[in-house]
Formats: structure tokens, sequence, C-alpha cells
């Protein structure tokens, strides 16, 4: 990334799980405890409604009531990214409007995409994301995602970043990640002004060195994460380097275990939320799984233990 282009946004950006009672209702009591956790634990921003808040599980309306009472809550303490994916361009469109009234910082988006099989040219998918970016005056963000199934070039999404004034983040969560971010700004220049790591931050290190200014996360353990980040920014690699490593059996346990449920799985042995729980026909957690993860947090006594508690 050319340094002349300041990012406005970077650092540790993790995504806010939804919180649900046994029964499958929405818990909003905790859905706020799990917030100030969050912030409180170190976060640069929050992200809303992503995959790993089970978005894909979210009526219409329980999306509107969580991104209003969230984004009021937040009260402006740290910007936050309101994920507005959907096929359909009209709706995306509808959403970015709506988190940008409500206050959102920025707006996350995949391509559009259903099911396994309904997937849209690269035509189309510059048609896309240039209807929603009309007169948006919050940044985009593309979320270039296996979940997805639709390739994007580093070509395309440099491409897209020149020729659409808004778009300028981009969260790559696919294989080979930090090869994808290095070309992405080489072939992008100015015009990529955040190139984010993700997918729990397993692939970290790598991704700040070929140039990432931001992760997204899983949400129970910022105060894990953000010094990483720091020492790699200040040029401290040894020190980022020897973090990491005391991290990586979490993140690797969350990542290629646990899964999404990872997160609440910790709030709720921490005290700040009331139900671990998904929403059917999510599977819960493999009683083992579940054993396994809260031994490899209770090495490192993260704040997630302990914040509800005290």
């Amino acid at each position: 990334m050319n340094p002349s282009r300041a990012a406005r946004y970077r650092g540790i950006f993790p995504v806010v799980p939804t919180t649900f009672h046994a029964d499958g209702s929405l818990d909003l009591e905790s859905q706020l405890r799990c917030v100030d956790f969050m912030i409180d634990a170190g976060s640069d921003g929050l992200c809303l409604l992503a995959n790993f808040s089970e978005q894909f599980a979210l009526s219409d309306a329980e999306r509107d009531q969580l991104q209003r009472v969230i984004l009021e809550h937040v009260a402006g303490r740290v910007p936050v990214i309101v994920t507005i994916s959907h096929y359909a361009t009209s709706i995306v469109r509808a959403r970015a409007e709506q988190a940008q009234a409500l206050g959102a910082a920025m707006v996350m988006m995949m391509p559009p995409y259903h099911g396994a099989t309904f997937r849209v040219g690269e035509t189309g998918i510059h048609e896309h994301f240039a209807r929603v970016a009309e007169g948006l005056r919050i940044p985009i963000m593309v979320q270039d995602a296996p979940a997805a199934g639709t390739p994007l070039s580093a070509a395309f999404l440099a491409r897209m970043a020149r020729e659409i004034e808004p778009l300028a983040y981009f969260k790559i969560e696919t294989s080979g990640a930090a090869s994808k971010l290095r070309e992405l700004i080489e072939l992008g220049g100015d015009a990529i002004e955040g190139p984010w790591d993700g997918e729990e931050a397993i692939t970290l290190l790598p991704d700040l060195a070929a140039g990432a200014t931001g992760s997204m996360t899983g949400g129970a353990y910022p105060d894990g994460i953000r010094p990483i980040l720091e020492h790699w920014a200040a040029g401290r690699h040894d020190q980022a380097y020897e973090h990491y490593q005391r991290w990586l059996p979490l993140i690797n346990y969350e990542n290629r275990q646990a899964g999404l449920l990872a997160a609440k799985a910790l709030m709720h042995a921490g005290g700040i939320i009331g139900c671990p729980a998904g929403r059917h026909p999510l599977p819960a957690m493999h009683p083992q799984t579940l054993q396994g993860l809260l031994e490899t947090a209770r090495r490192l006594d993260p704040l997630v233990l302990r914040w509800g508690r005290s």
C-alpha cells in the first residue's frame, strides 16, 4: 500500500456474535454485554451481521433490530462495520443506505451468490458494487471469502478499487491470502486503502508481512490479538512473532475445531452471555471440542474468561 494514502481504519475489528436464548430468540441483554466486553478487550472497531454473526440465520426484522440496538449502544465509542451482503443489488443498496444513516463507519459485502450454483460474472459483480456505491459517503469493504464460491482475482479487485470510489477495503480470506494481498496492493496502489486479514487470524503473520493493516477475527480475545498488530506496526517483528506463537493454539482451535460458536462458548464460560448456542439447525459444539477450547483458553488467561465475573 502506498503510504501516502492514510487508512481511516486499521487494527483489529472482530466480528460480534449474535446471542440467543436457549429457545432461539434474540437475547439483547447478553448482546449488549458482549459488545461492551469486546470494546473493553481492546477492539479498534467491531463488525456486525457477518457470517460469524450467523447473519444467514436471522430474519430481516431481527437484522434491523440488532443493527439499530447495537449501533445506538456503541454510541461512537469505536467505529462499526455493518455487513450488507445479499444477492439482490437493490437490497444491498438499501442496507448500505440504512447502515450509513444509523452511523456505521463502513459496510462490508460479498459478491452476489446463492447456494452452491447461482453465481454472477465479473461484469455483474462490478455493476453490483458500483450501484451500491453510488452516493455512499462511507467506505465499502469487499469480503473475499470461499463461502461465496466466486473467484475474485487480485486484478479484478484492484480494478474495482480504482473505478468505484468508496470501495477501498478488502478482507481476504481465500487460500494463499498473503500472496493475494501482496498482488492486490501492488496492482491497486493508492486505491487500496485497507488490505485486511481474516479467518480468525490463522494467517495473520504472513498477511501482515504482505502489507495487511487490519484484521477481522472472532470476537472472544481481541486482547490477545491486538498486541500482535501493534508490535508489527511499530516494527517490533520479533515481539509480534513471540506473541503470535503464544496465542496461535487458541486461534487454531477456533479456526479449525470450534468455528463460529467459539466466541460464544468462551463468552458464556466467562459469564458475559447467558447462552452459547447457535440457532437450529446449527449443531451444538461437541463436549470434547468445548473442553479442548476452554483448556486452551485458560492457559492464556484471556479477559473473556474474567470480564463477566468481575
